[in-house]
Formats: structure tokens, sequence, C-alpha cells
């Protein structure tokens, strides 16, 4: 049987467990590309998904197939990525996708909106769904190719000066807030701000922002916000599940051969899971952590959570009465969220809420 009929018929995980994987990658050419992260080098968890990505590159390769990883304003800014992938200026990028909400709101459904699905409704909209095929159509216009590159799961509601007692307390809100979110705040009478990871720490100390969101415990922690705000609430009803993405240029993909394309996809697949088994691993410890030092845990009223639920649905509609790119991919997204909830209100939440009552 010739190699190349047996790699198609086998797949990637027999040639691997046939241990034929060597010679075929013996065969490949030397290949370096860059990757230039929308996030800061401190933060292991969401950046260190790009690091897990060319690990398993190389590993999967013999070494023959690297790729370099940058954080945020090393190669380009933090929200310079798109661009830079677009252009060829670099291969690929791991970042957020709704950060680019302004190029087309589109971009946004690839990653995390108001109110939208958890992180395994996300993943299986992409996986099972016509989530990947959707993007990947609206990302050609772009000349990318997209794979998914990890979820941090439900996000805390981030950090206040204040406390949210209702809705008047919105009024006037300088918030850093990721995204397509900031368009809700901002129906709310908030100001939404969008400022790079790196950069929060510093605004919020110097009192440039009322409150600001990054992830959950784990990197807010690391990042000390709750040294220059001391409330912090939940949920993160803009984040119920982000869902962060590997972007490649389509001609540096195109040029790859079927086998690295396979690698590449495997990659991608082992960090878009490690990345979530991680935050939901850190996480309890550091929220224990914070709380222990005078962190006030909060949750925001049903009155600021019924009026974000209520901006966020008229913004939608409006999109897609104007917007087809939105329109397209968001009536199957939000049909698909229908059926997810209907599944989730009953098995998982109902373990969920009882197991959680527990007192184990």
């Amino acid at each position: 049987m010739q190699r190349r009929s047996f790699v198609r018929q086998a797949g990637l995980a027999g040639v691997l467990a046939a241990g034929v994987a060597p010679a075929v990658v013996h065969a490949q050419a030397q290949i370096r590309w860059r990757l230039a992260s929308s996030f800061p080098k401190p933060l292991d968890t969401i950046f260190g998904a790009a690091d897990t990505f060319a690990k398993k590159v190389s590993e999967m390769t013999g070494g023959k197939f690297q790729v370099s990883v940058h954080a945020a304003g090393e190669l380009m800014p933090a929200f310079g990525v798109v661009d830079g992938v677009q252009n060829g200026t670099v291969e690929m990028a791991h970042t957020a996708p709704y950060y680019f909400f302004g190029k087309d709101e589109t971009f946004a459904l690839g990653c995390a909106i108001p109110f939208g699905l958890n992180s395994r409704q996300m993943t299986a909209w992409m996986v099972e769904g016509n989530g990947l095929k959707l993007m990947r159509e609206f990302y050609r216009n772009y000349n990318i190719i997209n794979f998914m590159g990890g979820n941090t799961g439900a996000q805390m509601g981030g950090w206040y000066r204040k406390e949210i007692k209702s809705t008047a307390d919105i009024k006037g809100l300088k918030m850093r807030i990721g995204g397509f979110a900031g368009r809700v705040l901002e129906r709310m009478g908030g100001v939404p701000q969008n400022i790079p990871g790196g950069e929060i720490y510093s605004a919020l100390e110097k009192g440039t922002i009322d409150a600001a969101e990054w992830v959950g415990p784990y990197d807010d922690q690391k990042l000390s916000f709750n040294k220059v705000a001391p409330n912090y609430y939940y949920p993160g009803w803009w984040e119920g599940g982000p869902q962060l993405d590997f972007y490649i240029n389509t001609k540096a993909f195109d040029s790859l051969t079927p086998e690295y394309k396979a690698i590449v996809e495997a990659a991608a697949a082992i960090a878009h899971i490690d990345m979530q088994a991680r935050y939901d691993a850190k996480n309890p410890v550091a929220l224990k952590q914070l709380v222990g030092s005078g962190t006030k845990l909060l949750k925001f009223p049903k009155e600021v959570l019924d009026s974000a639920f209520k901006e966020s649905m008229g913004i939608y509609a409006e999109l897609s009465a104007k917007n087809s790119n939105w329109k397209k991919v968001y009536e199957d997204y939000s049909n698909f969220r229908r059926d997810q909830n209907l599944w989730f209100r009953f098995a998982e939440a109902g373990f969920d809420d009882f197991m959680q009552s527990q007192r184990l």
C-alpha cells in the first residue's frame, strides 16, 4: 500500500499509532511561522494556548515545523492581529474574535455575544452544528481560516469601585469591557472602553475607568484588580462561553501538505481543550484567595440582568435588519442556542443546581 494512501485511510491517529508518522514528517519541508498573540505573556492560561499549539506542532513534526509565539505588542498591537494575518505580515494569530466587531459585528459570533452560548454549547455549534462552516465562509473575506483556540468558560462580571445596586448605577459608568458587550453597556447608559489586557490595571488605578472586566479569578488575581476595585460581580452575562481562535493566513495554510494541515488541526484541538481545563482547575483556588483577602463577591441585581438582556435582543434584531453577514450567522446561532437551552435546563442545570447546593 502506498504511504499517502495509507495516511488518508488510517487518519492521523492511526498513523501515529502505527509508528509511520516520523517517516511521513521526514519528507516534509522545514517550516517557520510566526504567531502574533493578542495577550500579554504573564497570563499563562490565555496566552499559554498559543504556546501549547506551537509545542504540539513541533512535537508532531519532529521539530521540522516551528511556530514562534509573540506576545501582544512584540510584532504588532493586540488589536492589529487580524490585519497582520490578512496582509500576510504574520502567518497566524491567537486572539478573541469579538475584539474586531468594529470591522463587522459578525466577528463577535465567533467568540461570544451577550446572553449567548456557554462553552460546551459553543464547541457543539462549531463542531457538530454549522458554526465552523459559517464562520469560515465569513473569514474568507479577510483571507483567514480559523481553528478553535480555547475557551475560558463563563466569565466573571468584573471589578467595580462602587457597588452596582440597580440600573441607575450603570449610568455614566466608565468600564473596560471586551468586544460587543460595550454596545449593550452603552445603551444602558454606561461608557465602554476597549483596552488591551496589559493596560487595564493602570487605567483602573488612575481612575481613568470606574470598572473593568477581564476573564475570571485566576487571571484577575494575577493582574491585581482586587487592589484597586473591591467589588467583584458575577455572572459575566456578556461572556457565557467565549471562544478564542487561531487565525491563519489562507495562502500560508494552503501551502502546507495534507499531513501538516492535519497536524495544525490536531494541535489546535489540543490547545482548545487545554485552555478551559486549566481555567476550570485554577479559578476555584484563586477565587477563595481573593475572597480571603477582602474581595466582596456580589451578584448582579436581576434588574440589571433583565435590562441587559432586553437591550441585547434589541441590538441583535437591528443588526439582522442591516447586516447580511450577521443575519446569516446569527439566525443559525440563535436556533442552535434555543435547542441547547431546552436541553441544558433539564439534565445539566438540574444536576448542577443540586450539586452546588450540597456541602461536600
